[in-house]
């Protein structure tokens, strides 16, 4: 896994050292284990909720994590009040492949672990295509139609845009495109924008829209 920002070399060799040692604890994950299931697409063929992140590490080598957000949170218990760090992480290939997590700890950097096991958990899929009536059909740079995504008080529409537009989009959703691989969207983004989560759950709330649409049938005239 390529990392941005506070991991560095440690972190890689560490990641690798432990799932060199790892022990499958699934069925899915025994599978990935003993090279039974060795792409992510037969992955996705199983429909089972993957529960160890080692499986993803297995599977896709290349994902790039980018943490969007660490913030203070405190919670009061019967011993007073308890203070830790949340992140959002960000993980994708910009191959189609994205994911986002939330990591609580004591520790900045527990707390961005905890995120991108999360996030490997809670990966989806983004399509591609060309939904701009000013593109030519068959380009893979947008979206193959208009998405809307929801989370709280957020909503944000994300349109295809004609090729060489860029992505025309907030600073947090133009991460979250970056990292699925769009190259030209149009976003218009209503409610609390200045929260990053919700921000980030409703960009991936319309992109995963993509994955449940309802494809009509082709009939051929007699």
């Amino acid at each position: 896994m390529k990392f941005r920002g506070r991991f560095g070399k440690e972190q890689r060799k560490k990641d690798d050292k432990h799932l060199e040692s790892w022990v499958p604890k699934t069925s899915l994950g025994k599978s990935v284990r003993a090279g039974e299931i060795n792409s992510y697409d037969a992955l996705l063929a199983t429909q089972k909720p993957i529960l160890e992140p080692e499986i993803i590490d297995v599977l896709l080598p290349d994902l790039i994590e980018d943490v969007l957000e660490i913030r203070s949170t405190q919670r009061m218990t019967s011993y007073g009040r308890k203070q830790q760090m949340r992140a959002v992480v960000l993980v994708g290939n910009k191959k189609g492949v994205l994911g986002v997590g939330i990591g609580k700890a004591a520790e900045v950097r527990d707390a961005i672990a905890e995120g991108v096991k999360d996030a490997k958990k809670h990966l989806i899929c983004v399509p591609f295509g060309s939904g701009s009536w000013e593109d030519i059909a068959g380009l893979q740079n947008s979206l193959p139609t208009q998405v809307i995504g929801k989370s709280g008080s957020t909503t944000i529409v994300i349109k295809p845009a004609p090729r060489g537009v860029g992505l025309v989009a907030g600073k947090v959703s133009k991460q979250v495109l970056e990292l699925a691989g769009l190259k030209d969207a149009w976003t218009f983004t209503k409610g609390r924008t200045r929260n990053v989560l919700n921000v980030v759950l409703a960009t991936m709330d319309a992109l995963d829209t993509l994955n449940h649409q309802k494809k009509g049938v082709k009939v051929s005239a007699s």
